[in-house]
């Protein structure tokens, strides 16, 4: 029920609404401006989180995220030309400075190696197995100054190389090593990623090839890994190391050896044909192993 309200009374109850009025237009003018600045900054902090995240979860499930560069070995490259023999470009990613000492069964086969080069080289009598065409393989198809090309696909890191247009597998879906592999010239390979660096490891080799070009013997007992480790955008680290008890009474560890990104070249085909190499058998590698004949 509403009640009446006497003038005076209803004065005074007019003077206190509308001090009332006054003071929340006072309060609303004092607030309004922190309210505004409050608002700005929770918009500016939003937006800034918003970009450190980078996108929204729905863009993040459908835009695929780049591989960091540590783990992108992709292109062609080359070693350096320091060597360790004078006139010999590079062939130290397996180097012969630290070599352990060998078997009894592997100073056999150092001993029937004649090589191309080195201190042990004699011009005309070399039995080098690229002489007879057989493809080389590890670790001395990495010790050659030729470039190789690698390119990372899904399960597998392939290998392409320069000499003999040979190509390589190295398995990165998981999967173990085989107990019993049969023996080839490339072995079978296994690739995983520790921090930074790609560790590959290599059995089932056959006992046919050298371990480097100075006549070092490669037995089928051999367990190779390699390390490749980029160091930035133009350089690539490898690190060979060799367990063949058969040949050597401890591990070979050699040097990192470093390579150089070459992105304008591409691997050129490169075969080997046992007519030309006989040819050049023919004209130059025999008679320069025969003593010239000076006239009296």
């Amino acid at each position: 029920m509403w009640h009446r309200v006497s003038l005076p009374v209803r004065r005074t109850l007019d003077e206190c609404a509308g001090l009332y009025i006054y003071l929340r237009r006072i309060v609303f003018a004092i607030c309004l401006p922190g309210s505004i600045v409050i608002l700005i900054v929770a918009l500016a902090f939003s937006a800034n989180a918003f970009a450190q995240t980078g996108k929204s979860p729905e863009a993040e499930k459908t835009q695929p995220t780049a591989a960091p560069l540590s783990h992108d070995l992709s292109g062609v490259w080359m070693q350096y030309p320091d060597g360790n023999v004078p006139g010999v470009p590079g062939m130290n990613a397996v180097d012969e400075r630290t070599r352990p000492p060998l078997t009894p069964w592997g100073k056999a086969r150092f001993d029937a190696a004649k090589p191309l080069v080195g201190p042990r080289a004699i011009p005309g009598v070399e039995n080098n197995p690229e002489l007879r065409c057989e493809p080389d393989g590890p670790p001395k198809l990495l010790n050659l100054p030729n470039p190789f090309e690698m390119i990372q696909i899904p399960g597998r890191v392939l290998m392409f190389f320069e000499l003999g247009h040979i190509w390589r597998q190295i398995w990165t879906d998981g999967r173990a090593l085989p107990k019993d592999p049969d023996p080839t010239y490339l072995g079978y390979s296994v690739g995983k990623w520790e921090g930074d660096t790609f560790v590959v490891d290599t059995i089932g080799f056959n006992d046919r090839l050298w371990d480097d070009s100075f006549g070092n013997p490669r037995s089928d007992a051999t367990h190779l890994t390699e390390r490749y480790r980029r160091l930035n955008h133009d350089t690539l680290e490898l690190h060979i190391i060799i367990d063949d008890p058969k040949a050597y009474t401890k591990t070979w560890v050699s040097p990192p050896k470093l390579h150089k990104l070459e992105p304008a070249w591409e691997i050129a085909e490169w075969f080997c044909i046992l007519d030309e190499d006989k040819v050049y058998d023919d004209a130059v590698r025999k008679p320069a192993g025969v003593a010239p004949e000076f006239n009296k």
